[in-house]
């Protein structure tokens, strides 16, 4: 029989009664647990610390260019290169990149492009390309990389000044970029630029059926109306990454795919000169570009800013500060993250490190460029890298800014 309001009442007034029975131990047949003696561990695993990171420290990277596995650099990096796209799984097939322009916008000293273009058989991509005004030959170029930020309503956007704009990114200029997003500067000195969508962000978002009363287009959307949406996004990590482990693949690993498809379509613009292209990014955009460096020779000049260190130290407590986009699953029985940015060389690398950087530990952060610098001398290349340090927090301030820009101006000008 269904039960009644007055039986639902008495047995909800009960409910505190038997729950509070649970400060003192039930009679069970259940055998006791093991004896364990619980020490505070001050880790994001807990309890399970201890043996993973004693996994951790028994890796040796069979893979690093300080071993003696290999003894030339090339060896190392067709190698290493091998080992990221197999932990990736993901490299389809080369396809046309079929660029489509849907708009050009006239601005101050240069002009605005978005396009649209192929990096594999299913992926469209939205990119934002600003070319200088008044080019008379080829340009060098820039793949300026966004960030991650927990912002996934926008991701080209963060790194653009289009003068009036969205509220959400002033405010996430000022915090990331120190008001002063890097692109809009880049092509003020000459570069043309391009900047694309990451899976997950900007116009290749999740997008929930309960949110589609909302509609599509950002621009129409007010501050708190980004809010809903964007928490849904951060929710709906883990999903991607199962519904694309289940798919065969990775979330990384298309990142970095649909990034170095970008230099494909970079390279054949009649206005970029395909012998002068680098990189830059901070957070994950440092993250998109070490990897980007590493796997990809038409890059000449990378700057890594805000992603760096050895992955040891990161266990015990940088496990819940990283999105699941930095973890590429396997890679690191094999290649430390200093070892992948490593096979960028001999070509121009700098990493800027902000020492009050919360996202990594800063034994990490010092240990990396130690590794990274070692493998450029063993390679011949020891004046090709720079490692700085920053008395700053997780940002990328207009001084670290302007650092960056001399080094790409001095590679690629």
């Amino acid at each position: 029989m269904p039960t009644t309001r007055r039986e639902f009442l008495q047995h909800s007034a009960a409910l505190p009664a038997l729950l509070g029975a649970t400060a003192s131990a039930p009679a069970l047949d259940m055998p006791a647990d093991l004896p364990r003696e619980l020490k505070p561990t001050g880790a994001d695993l807990g309890t399970l610390f201890a043996p993973v990171n004693e996994l951790a420290e028994r890796n040796r990277f069979a893979y690093s260019f300080l071993g003696d596995t290999f003894k030339t650099l090339g060896e190392f990096k067709a190698a290493g290169r091998a080992k990221v796209f197999e932990a990736f799984a993901y490299k389809p097939e080369k396809v046309d990149p079929k660029p489509e322009l849907i708009e050009r916008a006239d601005c101050d000293g240069y002009t605005r492009e978005k396009v649209v273009f192929s990096t594999g058989p299913l992926f469209r991509v939205p990119a934002y390309v600003l070319v200088p005004k008044g080019l008379k030959k080829p340009a060098p170029a820039v793949v300026d990389l966004h960030s991650h930020g927990g912002m996934f309503l926008f991701g080209k956007e963060k790194v653009i000044d289009f003068g009036k704009n969205h509220e959400v990114m002033t405010g996430y200029h000022e915090r990331n970029y120190d008001g002063r997003p890097t692109a809009t500067q880049l092509v003020g000195r000459g570069y043309v630029v391009i900047v694309i969508d990451a899976l997950m962000f900007g116009e290749r978002r999740v997008m929930m059926d309960a949110d589609a009363k909302m509609g599509f287009d950002r621009t129409k959307y007010a501050v708190a109306d980004v809010q809903g949406p964007n928490a849904k996004c951060r929710a709906k990590e883990s999903t991607v990454v199962k519904g694309l482990a289940l798919a065969g693949l990775t979330w990384p690993g298309v990142v970095t795919w649909d990034d170095i498809r970008t230099v494909d379509y970079l390279a054949a613009r009649p206005d970029v000169d395909p012998k002068r292209i680098g990189c830059l990014g901070i957070s994950m955009g440092g993250h998109r570009a070490l990897y980007l460096a590493g796997l990809d020779d038409r890059i000449v000049a990378a700057c890594v800013t805000g992603f760096m260190s050895t992955v040891k130290p990161m266990v015990k407590a940088h496990l819940d500060t990283h999105s699941f986009v930095h973890f590429v699953p396997h890679l690191h029985r094999w290649l430390d993250l200093p070892d992948v940015v490593s096979m960028a060389a001999p070509r121009a690398l700098l990493v800027q490190q902000c020492a009050k950087d919360g996202l990594f530990p800063l034994a990490g952060m010092k240990e990396s460029v130690e590794v990274i610098a070692k493998v450029y001398e063993k390679g011949g290349a020891k004046d090709k890298f720079t490692g700085r340090f920053y008395d700053e927090p997780h940002k990328f301030t207009r001084d670290m800014q302007a650092d960056a820009f001399a080094f790409l101006d001095k590679h690629l000008k």
